[in-house]
C-alpha cells in the first residue's frame, strides 16, 4: 500500500524529485562556502573602502590636504600627559590620615577635583623620559602647581600644550601662508614655509617652520622659553628644547596629532605623544576669544592695588 501526503502525492512521487533536492542542496552549500573569488572580492571592497576614505578628505587647488577649521581635543591631556588616577585637586597639602586639597582650593569641591588621565604619551611606555635631577623638579612643580603652573597666571601655553588646551583653535591654510591662532590667551604661531634656520630669541610659542611630508604636515618648533609647562602636572622644558608636530587628515573631521619631545638637558631620549583633534562642526561656529589677563589681574597685581610695599616685593613670574 502506497503512502500519501495531504496533498494526495504519493512516497513514489517524492522518491522520483529527491536527486533534484540534494542537487539543488548541495548547489546551496556550494555557494556559500567561502572561495577564492569571494577573498579576493573582500580584499577589494577593502581597498577601495580606503581609497575612498583618502579621497575623501577636502584637500586646497594645489592637492595637500585642507586642514582650514576650528578644531579641538577631547582628552585630560592638560591634567597629565602620562598615566594618572583621579584625585582630589592639583594643588594637595598634608592631611590628618591621607594629603587633602590645600586651603585655597579646597572650596571648590568637586570642580577642583581631577579626572583620571589615560595618558597620550606613545613612546617609553607611557611615561616621560627624565633624568634623576630633572624627576626630582618634575615633582617639585608639582608640588607647588598654584605657585608655578603658567596657564594659572594667563600665560602663553606654548607648543604643543596650546593644542591640546581644553579650548578650541583655528588653523588658516593657503598655498604660501600657514597659521593657527588660538582661543587661550590670544596666542597665535605663524608657520614659516621656508627654513627661516635658528630663531633670533626665546619665546613663549617659540618659532614654527613647516613642510610636507606626502599628506602630512610636519612643523618644527624651536626657540622655546623654558617658563611654558607641559601640562599641569607639573611637567616641563629647557630652553634646548625641540618640538616636531605631526598632522595628519584622517577624514574631513578628524586630524591624528602627534608631537616629538627632545631635550637632552631633561630627557634620557626623546618622546611622542599622540591624540585626535576634532573639527567644531556647531552651525555658525566662530574661534571663542579667551583673552584671560584681565581674568588674573587681582591675581598677579592685586598686592599694588592695596597698597603693600614694593620693597622685597617680586615680579609674579
Amino acid at each position: 500500500m502506497l503512502m500519501r501526503t495531504k496533498t494526495g502525492g504519493s512516497f513514489n512521487s517524492w522518491t522520483g524529485k529527491l536527486p533534484v533536492i540534494t542537487t539543488m542542496a548541495a548547489l546551496g552549500l556550494f555557494a556559500c562556502a567561502p572561495s577564492e573569488t569571494q577573498t579576493t572580492a573582500t580584499d577589494d571592497a577593502t581597498a577601495q573602502t580606503a581609497v575612498a576614505s583618502t579621497s575623501a578628505i577636502p584637500r586646497t587647488p594645489d592637492g595637500k590636504p585642507d586642514l582650514n577649521g576650528i578644531w579641538q581635543v577631547l582628552t585630560t591631556a592638560n591634567n597629565n600627559l602620562e598615566p594618572a588616577p583621579p584625585k582630589s585637586a592639583h594643588a594637595m597639602v598634608p592631611g590628618d590620615f591621607v594629603p587633602v586639597p590645600a586651603p585655597q582650593v579646597v572650596a571648590m569641591g568637586a570642580v577642583g577635583a581631577v579626572p583620571a588621565s589615560q595618558g597620550v604619551i606613545t613612546t617609553n611606555n607611557g611615561y616621560i623620559p627624565y633624568k634623576p635631577e630633572a624627576l626630582a623638579r618634575r615633582d617639585e612643580n608639582r608640588e607647588n602647581w598654584l605657585e608655578r603652573d603658567p596657564e594659572i597666571k594667563c600665560f602663553m601655553p606654548g607648543v604643543p600644550r596650546a593644542t591640546y588646551l581644553p579650548h578650541p583653535f583655528q588653523i588658516f591654510q593657503s598655498n604660501s601662508a600657514f597659521f593657527i591662532a588660538y582661543s587661550f590667551a590670544g596666542a597665535v604661531r605663524n608657520v614659516y614655509l621656508e627654513d627661516p634656520g635658528e630663531a633670533p630669541l626665546d619665546s613663549w610659542m617659540g618659532q614654527s617652520y613647516g613642510y610636507w611630508e606626502g599628506d602630512t604636515f610636519v612643523v618644527e618648533v624651536t626657540g622655546l622659553i623654558d617658563q611654558t609647562w607641559y601640562d599641569r602636572a607639573g611637567n616641563y622644558r629647557s630652553w634646548e628644547s625641540k618640538v616636531t608636530e605631526r598632522y595628519n587628515m584622517v577624514d574631513r573631521n578628524t586630524i591624528e596629532y602627534s608631537a616629538t619631545i627632545e631635550d637632552p638637558q631633561l630627557y634620557t631620549e626623546p618622546w611622542t605623544i599622540s591624540m585626535p583633534l576634532y573639527r567644531r562642526l556647531e552651525k555658525d561656529f566662530e574661534l571663542p576669544q579667551f583673552k584671560c589677563v584681565e581674568f588674573v589681574e587681582e591675581l598677579l597685581f592685586g598686592r599694588f592695588r592695596r597698597g603693600q610695599p614694593l620693597e622685597g616685593m617680586t615680579m609674579p613670574f
